[in-house]
């Protein structure tokens, strides 16, 4: 395994496309959208300017994840306002969605209406964001989600959305050969009770019993936003189980893990979450994190695309290193914007006419929003935290092999949407 100090991913080949690719080398300057061919025509006036909402979490279960969404977003949209290549203007507008689908929706309503924004993007909960795709379908406007559950652009997929952020299908492949193949094959599942843990178990289980001859010994749930945990941790303890799935994220995940790590759960169950190579999760949970498992979306020193230029931007302007929220949101507007390019329009019914299977540069390599689904075709790797090199503070993530992002994703049938 390659051993990470910070947190990375990196970029990967795609299918051929049949459209041209969009060349956006580098952030020249931190620009980023260099080279992109055709602008917008028209002069001022306003007519092309957009509003962006950026609607996060920033109170409940997901503030401290929604601070790098947020910042994400607002240095993409400075480097594409500071971008010669491209003739728009972007106002950014910010809203907090408390983690609450219908908080949610009327914020997004109140960016749409009252600013005047024609996209949209954010959100955490993957319940809220598929509220939010809804909302988008009924407004006609173009919508990159925050959330990861399969549904946003699986059964609930629709003309308007566009993620980059990695789905859980995506997370599934890149974690379960290696959960069946080295953590055990006796599996429980415990998950937060909401969209997101539900297509991680479903994921993560079919995608194991595909390849592995797999028990599942048990399965429990808990309320998003829990804060006690001890009896789903005795329950696992006094199982047959080899190794605990973790279907959570955020504060759900961290308290989990230092209540199963002060239990001493660790020393007899491996504990696997899709989510736990986040670096806030990391940075919470300290020495409980050591010898515990997970799947990586993003870690900063990864050396794929115009990636660590990002990185010295970011921390230029933050301060610290961006996490996987950060990347995503990033990834979100600026690939959007290079479709604004591309169309030669801002209006968003314009827009997503040309952004599906639209190839260019990204953070991650070479990348696209699939035709089929509007899903970003990112690479993933699963991973082990470790120790850091001076033997205390957060986790060291040691990535394994990469999986390109078109292995990672199954067939868009598969997964209940054809666009």
């Amino acid at each position: 395994m390659m051993r990470d100090e910070n947190s990375a991913d990196s970029g990967s080949g795609l299918r051929p496309s049949r459209r041209r690719f969009v060349q956006a080398a580098g952030l020249a300057g931190v620009t980023g959208l260099t080279g992109l061919s055709g602008c917008l025509g028209g002069g001022g006036g306003g007519a092309n300017e957009i509003t962006y909402g950026i609607i996060s979490p920033m109170t409940g279960p997901y503030g401290g994840l929604a601070e790098g969404q947020r910042n994400g977003a607002e240095l993409a949209i400075a480097h594409v306002n500071e971008n010669d290549d491209i003739d728009v203007e972007i106002t950014g507008v910010y809203e907090d969605t408390e983690a609450d689908p219908s908080t949610g929706r009327r914020k997004a309503q109140s960016v749409v209406e009252q600013d005047g924004a024609s996209y949209i993007m954010g959100a955490i909960s993957s319940s809220v964001a598929l509220a939010l795709n809804e909302f988008a379908k009924e407004e006609e406007v173009i919508y990159n989600p925050g959330g990861a559950a399969v549904p946003i652009t699986g059964s609930n997929c629709n003309e308007w959305v566009f993620r980059a952020e990695t789905n859980t299908a995506q997370m599934a492949e890149a974690v379960s050969d290696f959960t069946a193949e080295n953590l055990g094959t006796n599996v429980w599942f415990h998950i937060a009770d909401y969209a997101y843990g539900e297509s991680v178990m479903q994921r993560v289980e079919k995608r194991m019993k595909d390849g592995h001859d797999i028990n599942v010994v048990g399965r429990s749930r808990s309320q998003l936003g829990s804060t006690n945990y001890n009896s789903y941790v005795s329950q696992i303890a006094n199982s047959d189980a080899d190794v605990a799935v973790l279907g959570m994220t955020g504060g759900d995940l961290i308290n989990f893990v230092k209540q199963a790590a002060g239990q001493g759960l660790k020393e007899n169950v491996n504990l696997m979450s899709p989510t736990m190579t986040f670096a806030v999760v990391r940075g919470a949970l300290g020495e409980a994190a050591y010898g515990t498992y997970g799947g990586v979306r993003y870690l900063p020193s990864i050396e794929t695309g115009d990636n660590q230029s990002f990185v010295e931007a970011y921390q230029s302007e933050y301060g610290s290193a961006p996490d996987n929220f950060a990347r995503a949101a990033y990834m979100s507007i600026r690939m959007t914007a290079q479709g604004i390019a591309e169309a030669d329009s801002t209006d968003p019914a314009e827009v997503k006419d040309v952004l599906p299977g639209l190839e260019m540069d990204t953070i991650l390599g070479p990348n696209q929003f699939r035709d089929c689904d509007h899903q970003a075709m990112n690479p993933v790797w699963p991973g082990e935290l470790v120790a850091p090199e001076g033997g205390s503070g957060p986790a060291a993530v040691e990535l394994g092999e990469m999986i390109d992002g078109a292995d990672a994703l199954p067939d868009c049938g598969e997964l209940g949407c054809t666009l």
